[in-house]
């Protein structure tokens, strides 16, 4: 898999000196590269309680990108999801640790304890003061002896790191960090594994499954649950982790594993908010992350008033999304004046049945226009169009069917709210026209043709840009001679746009030759099949 990279043995390097450079000056590294590499804040004084973390790195922006004032003094790094060195920790802790002492701060895994522990025995043979702890907030394994720490440790960090800003003493310090450890809670669930620089790709999670409980480097969960939706992750996660929260207020951490897109992540927040589980939120965002990983963690932390206000005392670094309430979705009236005025609903079984019959063609048609619209553009037209038809379909009992000069605009008002993009919007100028020309006496032909017109004056697209135009001029000038031949000529006006090599109009304008040379334009094409789905209907 092709990575932004130069080579993997300075991948870590070159991304901490990244960071560095885009801080404004506001974090420092000692110069020990490649074995020590250790990032801490550039206005260290020494005066306060320093904390120090680390771990693997592939886990950004944790945890170079959570060192800055009120959370980490300094953050050691290794090589991606392995343990620094007990060296490279030391000199961490010995460039940060004044007389107020230093708390560490470790996940549980056996390569941090040891490098971590080791480090902090000899930091004190040397008379430093040095506290650490050990976060282990992963439920996802309950027989496991030594928990993993995992994205929880983001709480330690941020309690720990307001007490330290404040001036608190080290035993403040470290107390308030193992209460956070007690009670923090978290669990992950993932789509697909991670990938590791330089290292293969591991498939291990079958085409409509979800891993429950993998661990942040990647490690196998504790097992393989179907997967239907985003609901139904959350659910299962926030089933685990009620079993062991008691009552009371809690806040929920929601953290990208990597490459989860905030879209989705934005589904998973509102999916959280409907369970109750937490009345505040950090989140959602890419916190702790396991590279690549198309996955998910939440932690939960039953809070009291302190650790609520230690949580939500600002800081000036971009990775920490801070605290917000969880709130009921506010939702205000529409404007006077954007809702039109509803026609009077009207029955025609022929108009009815046909607007049904051509709405199921385009959606039966969805996947192979987004197949052809991906050609060109960004691969929804059928999605688009399926959507507006199904919508139709659900709208039917309250057209005016037996009216074409007040059914014209009512297709236009409900295509315009129903259809993404410009599709939408042409369609609703389309049919509005065609209404009025239809009112003003116009044969149902020549009102279509004026809807035309108008397009093209607003949109600017011609017969020969590439459009669903190249299709709906030819048979909407065939029309007044049937339906047959207003199909065909649909049709040869459809297959012509494979042959135009650039494309004047629309998402395709963008797209290079090669990519649409012998593929009908997508548009072209869901004109043509309505038109053949019309003959087929109306003179069949």
């Amino acid at each position: 898999m092709a990575q932004f990279l130069n080579t993997k043995e300075t991948l870590v390097t070159d991304a901490i000196d990244g960071l560095l450079a885009s801080s404004g000056g506001r974090l420092t590294r000692l110069d020990g590269y490649p074995h020590i590499k250790v990032v801490y804040r550039s206005d260290w004084d020494k005066s306060k309680v320093a904390l120090v973390s680390g771990g693997g790195s592939g886990h950004e922006p944790a945890h170079a990108g959570f060192v800055g004032a009120g959370m980490l003094t300094a953050a050691v790094c290794g090589e991606v999801f392995a343990s620094p060195s007990v060296e490279a920790v030391l000199a961490g802790i010995l460039a940060v640790t004044g007389e107020a002492g230093c708390l560490l701060i470790v996940k549980n895994y056996t390569g941090d304890r040891l490098n971590f522990g080791l480090a902090a025995e000899r930091a004190r043979a040397l008379g430093r003061k040095v506290e650490m702890v050990v976060v282990d907030d992963d439920i996802a394994l309950p027989d496991l002896p030594q928990p993993r720490g995992v994205a929880g440790t983001l709480f330690v960090h941020k309690i720990a790191g307001a007490l330290a800003e404040s001036g608190a003493d080290l035993d403040t310090v470290a107390k308030a960090a193992r209460s956070t450890i007690e009670k923090v809670v978290s669990i992950g669930m993932s789509l697909d594994t991670c990938t590791v620089p330089g290292s293969p790709k591991e498939d291990r999670i079958a085409p409509g499954k979800a891993e429950l409980g993998l661990g942040i480097h990647g490690e196998p969960g504790v097992q393989q649950v179907e997967f239907s939706s985003a609901v139904s992750a959350m659910s299962t996660m926030v089933e685990k982790l009620r079993r062991r929260l008691g009552a009371g207020e809690c806040v929920a951490l929601v953290n990208n594993l990597g490459s989860t897109t905030p879209l989705e992540m934005a589904v998973l927040t509102h999916a959280l908010s409907e369970t109750g589980i937490a009345h505040h939120i950090i989140g959602p965002a890419p916190m702790m992350t396991s590279l690549d990983m198309h996955g998910f963690s939440v932690s939960i932390l039953p809070v009291d008033q302190d650790d609520l206000s230690a949580l939500e005392a600002p800081v000036g670094l971009a990775a920490w999304p801070g605290v917000n309430s969880i709130d009921p979705v506010k939702v205000a009236p529409l404007p006077d004046g954007l809702t039109p005025i509803d026609p009077i609903p009207s029955n025609n079984p022929t108009t009815r049945e046909t607007i049904s019959r051509l709405s199921e063609l385009l959606i039966n048609a969805e996947k192979n226009l987004n197949e052809l619209d991906a050609k060109s553009g960004d691969g929804d037209t059928g999605s688009t169009l399926a959507t507006a038809a199904r919508a139709l379909q659900g709208s039917l009992d309250r057209m005016p069917l037996a009216d074409l000069t007040q059914l014209f605009p009512a297709l236009g008002n409900e295509l315009s709210q129903t259809m993404g993009g410009s599709s939408g919007v042409i369609l609703a100028i389309f049919f509005n026209a065609a209404g009025d020309a239809c009112a003003n006496g116009a044969t149902v032909a020549k009102s279509l043709e004026e809807g035309l017109k108008r397009v093209s004056q607003v949109g600017g697209a011609k017969v020969g840009d590439r459009t669903m135009i190249d299709a709906l001029a030819p048979a909407l000038a065939a029309l007044p001679s049937g339906l047959a031949h207003a199909a065909s000529a649909a049709r040869e006006g459809a297959n012509n746009t494979a042959k135009i090599r650039r494309a004047k109009a629309g998402r395709a304008a963008y797209v290079p030759e090669e990519n649409l040379v012998g593929h009908n334009d997508p548009g072209a094409e869901a004109v043509a099949l309505l038109f053949e789905g019309l003959a087929r209907e109306l003179e069949g």
